[in-house]
């Protein structure tokens, strides 16, 4: 296909962004829109992880080793495509550190990060000594630790802005508070959206609405089983830095897996450059119930403790939520609708979005302008709509 054609973005998080970016850059006439500002969903609500040491062997860990490659080179990028001063990413690799309190967890730990290592994860055990090196205020009530020096945190405001700032340096029209109504169809091919009484016509529509991505995919006429996972994090004062990494319990990767739409909760911290603590992590479907509730925060706050107890002396500063796009495979969905020919998707990421942005983009611009292997990319296959493990949920139900 030509690299001149007329895509809009629906979704002005950092997946839409890094989409635009790339198919702008590619020579596409790109509109972003969005029903709210830039970077004013999920996005703004994530604490910007990037991450391989929660992810199990297979297609999300693969595309996540491809996302922290072009992590790596995005910074050089962007200063050549945005003017000098314009703000950083605050891109830091700061390592994660996952750690075991029972003697079962420390079993399914050992057991998790062997099976990564196999995979070409770092991922080293360390002992008690070396643990409480990496981290001094651990608790030392702990059976066994494994670090992830691969892991990264990035500001996601700052990189959804600069990545769409690049968007526009290479021609792209990012519009705000512009809602998708409808579908413009031609010859059974989606030519568009409506938004209100504004058409805006396409060759290729690529939805990237995260949680939301359900609802318009109901407007444009097709069923896409992305659904709202609520999470909540509760922050601290400001305080000296005393949390070095990333460091949640190992309990974590089965809260992210889990398919239950009951409350899971596990302990994540880390610290922020503004010297803020950052405690999560729910997992709660709940629909696009806003409510920041006590139990969420109480259960949040008793878990962080087991991690590090220091932090019953530090003062609470405040709370805030959002939404997570879930997927019942636990999948992202990316590429070509074949239900409707002119639809694509970007979506799905749960709670990985952040990090698994750049590869995403790359994967659905080579399928979109059929570059590099496209859909002889045998990843690609992985995150098709109508891939065996979500093709059952694709019919008989609106999202």
């Amino acid at each position: 296909m030509s690299t001149a054609l007329r895509v809009v973005v629906v979704g002005a998080g950092i997946v839409g962004a890094a989409v635009a970016r790339v198919l702008a850059r590619a020579g596409c006439e790109v509109t972003v829109v969005d029903r709210g500002a830039t970077a004013g969903g999920t996005s703004a609500g994530g604490e910007g992880n990037l991450l391989v040491s929660d992810k199990e062997p297979g297609p999300e860990l693969r595309l996540a080793q491809r996302s922290l490659a072009a992590w790596a080179r995005i910074g050089d990028e962007l200063r050549d495509e945005l003017p000098a001063g314009f703000p950083g990413l605050e891109l830091e690799r700061k390592g994660g550190l996952v750690v075991a309190t029972t003697g079962a967890g420390a079993r399914n730990l050992l057991a998790f990060a062997d099976t990564q290592r196999a995979a070409g994860v770092r991922a080293e055990t360390v002992d008690g000594g070396r643990a409480q090196e990496l981290e001094p205020d651990l608790t030392p009530h702990h059976t066994t630790a494994v670090y992830y020096p691969e892991d990264l945190q990035v500001q996601p405001v700052a990189a959804t802005e600069a990545l769409l700032a690049a968007a526009r340096r290479h021609g792209a029209r990012v519009r705000q508070g512009v809602e998708v109504t409808g579908p413009v169809l031609s010859s059974g091919r989606l030519a568009g959206v409506r938004a209100g009484s504004t058409t805006l016509p396409a060759d290729a529509v690529v939805l990237a609405a995260g949680p939301w991505s359900g609802l318009v995919a109901e407007r444009l006429g097709v069923v896409l089983p992305v659904r709202p996972r609520r999470g909540t994090v509760l922050v601290t004062s400001r305080m000296p830095a005393r949390i070095r990494h990333k460091v949640y319990d190992a309990d974590y990767v089965g809260a992210v897996g889990s398919g239950s739409a009951d409350l899971q909760v596990s302990s994540v911290v880390e610290s922020t450059a503004a010297g803020t603590v950052l405690i999560g992590s729910s997992r709660e479907r709940r629909g696009f119930d806003e409510r920041i509730e006590a139990r969420v925060l109480a259960a949040l706050a008793a878990k962080a403790l087991l991690l590090f107890p220091f932090l019953a002396d530090v003062q609470a500063m405040r709370a805030y939520g959002g939404f997570r796009p879930f997927v019942p495979d636990h999948l992202p969905v990316i590429g070509a609708d074949p239900r409707l020919p002119g639809l694509w998707h970007a979506t799905g990421h749960e709670g990985a979005g952040i990090g698994l942005s750049l590869a995403t983009a790359d994967l659905l611009r080579d399928q979109l302008l059929g570059t590099a292997g496209g859909d002889l990319d045998p990843l690609a296959a992985e995150f098709r709509p109508d891939r065996p493990t979500l093709l059952p949920h694709l019919e008989g139900s609106t999202p």
